[in-house]
């Protein structure tokens, strides 16, 4: 590349940038980056809400409670052997419930028992035991945990693997790059690009990397912020561990990594697919279908998908639970990864075949405007 067509690069991305991050027909392109991290901020306010309900559950009981006594309680138990382990409640529901008799039964008669009830609600802080009780004894018993960081980064990597990249960032590159050439279609401006003195090239150059700039931008910040509200709601004593010892910084950076060559990949297929097709929906809709059938291609198909690379540079798996379908387990799985140095490449290397393509496309493009 010369000095000169470099020169031009930098020219049609300040051309560009401006009408990438603020096209009217763009906007929406921020409120999809949103939604993980509104979910997010979500979760976070009502996991607090919930650790301060069972910090305050906990203060009012007799004596401080281990996960350990939680567990003590046991079906048959006497309400006076429970509170002899917990100590008494300090949430407590008392009703009394009138039950027919079976001699009532048999004789087709009314006559009824009272059986007491009592609920009893005790809390270590961190996990919550809910101890029904009818006639002085425990029939029901209902242990909530506490919340588990190894389910909460589960439940983050389904966000981000399901969401995240097969939709979010998916339509948001389709919003942006699809509309490169197709918006200055649309627009009648492209004819200004095409009779400068520049190379087409060298403009669907500068193009597509304006459309990087402003989906890496987008996309990387909203990872940034749901990671921020992932960890908000957690004790600093837990973020600190999960940071520094369990890999939380390297996950995080790994996401923000795999967030960019997203962006890269279906920048470039999109690139590719608005120089191609005048009707944006067909090669949509072609490419959501060929990324979610992925998993069920041969080796070789499997390769020409950004997906199949995307989730193999994935940090944490997303396990099937028990009884989930054959078809449904093998679209949460990764059966067949690869390792991140040929994934990277791999993602690279159909992003330059996809470039490739549009480069020869943009030489043979012509302009007919009253055909739009």
């Amino acid at each position: 590349m010369t000095p000169v067509w470099w020169s031009q690069i930098k020219a049609v991305i300040r051309l560009e940038i401006k009408k990438t991050f603020f096209a009217k027909r763009g906007l929406w392109i921020y409120l999809v980056a949103a939604l993980p991290v509104l979910l997010f901020v979500a979760y976070a306010i009502a996991t607090s809400g919930q650790q301060n309900r069972r910090a305050s559950i906990a203060r009012q009981s007799e004596r401080p409670l281990s996960y350990q006594d939680l567990l003590a309680v046991q079906p048959g138990m006497t309400s006076q052997e429970v509170i002899a382990i917990l100590g008494k409640p300090p949430i407590n529901f008392h009703w009394t419930e009138n039950r027919p008799t079976e001699t009532g039964k048999e004789r087709e008669k009314e006559p009824t028992i009272e059986v007491s009830h009592e609920d009893y609600h005790y809390s270590d802080g961190q996990s919550e035991l809910y101890v029904g009780l009818a006639d002085g004894k425990v029939k029901s018993i209902h242990l909530q945990e506490a919340n588990n960081l190894g389910q909460d980064s589960i439940m983050f990597a389904g966000v981000f693997q399901f969401f995240f990249l097969r939709l979010a960032i998916f339509f948001g590159c389709l919003g942006i790059f699809m509309n490169l050439f197709r918006g200055e279609i649309l627009d009648r401006s492209l004819h200004f690009y095409f009779l400068a003195p520049i190379r087409r090239e060298v403009v669907m150059t500068g193009k597509f990397l304006a459309g990087l700039l402003a989906t890496c931008t987008i996309f990387v910040t909203s990872e940034l912020l749901q990671t921020i509200a992932f960890l908000w709601h957690l004790p600093s004593n837990v973020r600190d561990v999960y940071l520094n010892q369990n890999h939380g910084l390297e996950h995080a950076a790994i996401y923000l990594g795999v967030t960019v060559l997203a962006c890269i990949g279906y920048g470039a297929f999109f690139l590719v697919a608005g120089m191609l097709f005048r009707n944006p929906i067909l090669p949509t809709a072609a490419i959501l279908i060929w990324e979610a059938i992925n998993p069920f291609l041969p080796g070789i198909l499997k390769q020409f998908s950004v997906i199949y690379y995307l989730k193999s540079l994935c940090p944490v798996d997303i396990p099937s639970a028990p009884g989930t379908s054959p078809v449904l387990a093998l679209l949460i799985s990764n059966a067949d990864p690869v390792s991140p140095p040929l994934a990277v490449l791999g993602i690279l290397v159909v992003a330059l075949i996809a470039l490739y393509a549009s480069s020869l496309q943009v030489r043979r493009m012509e302009i007919n405007y009253t055909t739009e």
